[in-house]
């Protein structure tokens, strides 16, 4: 089969356009490369690189395994690299340092830190899927020294779920893959559902816990029967 130079589709231009220029000269490790970079500076949206890493697939560039594969590798460096930046540098530095970014602010540093203040470990997973923490829950789990192996593991399964869906997405729908970018919202939503699902799955689970360890540990009153003298 002969298969065509990858070229940016009709409209892309920008950020789309150099993303597909990479992925034209390096292959499925130009899309992790863009990926990777996109974690790092969130103004890179993944919601267009990820359909177009699904597109070159269905053109034949690499095989879809491969552009799921590599851009889950990208997220992963990405992260670990923000996980750094939260173990290694003050607070402060951290916020300041990513306020200047441009179309970031530092309420966005401040919602991720307080996502994972809420959900814990759970964050990192169900984080990648949501806008304005993906990339910036990977600073808070720095911060407070999250195990690297789980961050690590969380991090990439949730990687996977979110690139499967948007290359898969624009491996099927070819030239139209810019409609993939629609449905961002609906999956955003089902994982914000079940995240509070699984939230209060766990209250109720650590309620009757406690509840529980309160009745073994109470007091057994003993019944004291009258000395009468006899």
């Amino acid at each position: 089969m002969i298969v065509l130079p990858l070229q940016a589709p009709p409209g892309t231009d920008g950020l789309a356009g150099w993303a597909t220029d990479l992925m034209a000269a390096l292959g499925a490790p130009g899309a992790g490369l863009v990926v990777a970079i996109e974690n790092v500076f969130p103004p890179i949206p993944s919601e267009i690189v990820l359909p177009l890493a699904g597109f070159a697939a269905g053109r034949g560039e690499f095989s879809v395994w491969a552009a799921i594969g590599w851009t889950t590798a990208g997220s992963v460096v990405g992260a670990i690299a923000l996980y750094l930046v939260g173990m290694l540098c003050p607070d402060r530095w951290v916020r300041r340092t990513l306020a200047r970014m441009p179309l970031v602010g530092e309420d966005d540093v401040v919602r991720a830190e307080a996502w994972f203040d809420r959900h814990g470990r759970a964050s990192v997973f169900w984080g990648r899927m949501i806008p304005g923490v993906r990339s910036f829950v990977s600073v808070p789990a720095g911060q407070r020294r999250m195990p690297w192996w789980e961050f690590i593991l969380f991090t990439a399964l949730g990687s996977l779920v979110w690139n499967s869906v948007f290359v898969g997405g624009g491996y099927a729908l070819g030239a139209q893959w810019q409609r993939v970018e629609r449905y961002a919202g609906v999956l955003q939503s089902i994982a914000l559902t079940l995240l509070v699902v699984l939230v209060v799955v766990m209250l109720v689970r650590r309620y009757r816990r406690r509840r529980a360890a309160r009745r073994t540990a109470a007091p057994t009153r003993v019944l004291r029967v009258p000395d009468d003298g006899s």
